[in-house]
């Protein structure tokens, strides 16, 4: 299971180590697409694989499920964690993201979120506030 939520940062190379508590988990063979909310995604190989075929499965005559299905699977890039537990950011994902070097590994129980740190920061902040009314609704669906 894949939660918590770590501080660490992408080196030169683009370059970025995973948190040793994730990488069994992750695997040595992951994806990491664009996410929602300008971060992004990094799915077990196994993960990726129900997901993306859940996307395929779309009808494609609706303008939202094609456009959905663009974002995440044309932004998907195959990684390997090298020996050291770190894989590649792509460049086009990491500008996408707006990843500087500091970042926050942030672990969802299917998937990694990867974010710019004052990028999450915001983002946490924000969710926080408003966790109460978010709360509120899930319990309208059971949760």
């Amino acid at each position: 299971m894949l939660i918590g939520e770590y501080k660490h940062t992408i080196d030169s190379k683009k370059r970025l180590a995973i948190p040793a508590k994730f990488r069994k988990e992750l695997g040595l063979k992951a994806v990491v697409t664009r996410g929602i909310d300008k971060c992004l995604f990094v799915y077990p190989l196994k993960e990726w694989e129900v997901f993306a075929e859940k996307l395929v499965k779309l009808p494609v005559w609706k303008s939202n499920n094609r456009n959905f299905s663009r974002v995440m699977l044309a932004g998907a890039q195959d990684v390997e964690t090298d020996s050291l537990g770190r894989i590649i950011i792509p460049e086009y994902l990491k500008q996408y993201a707006g990843l500087s070097k500091k970042v926050v590994i942030a672990g969802l129980y299917n998937r990694l979120e990867i974010w710019d740190e004052n990028s999450w920061k915001d983002h946490q902040s924000n969710a926080e506030r408003s966790a109460g009314e978010i709360a509120e609704k899930l319990s309208e669906l059971g949760i």
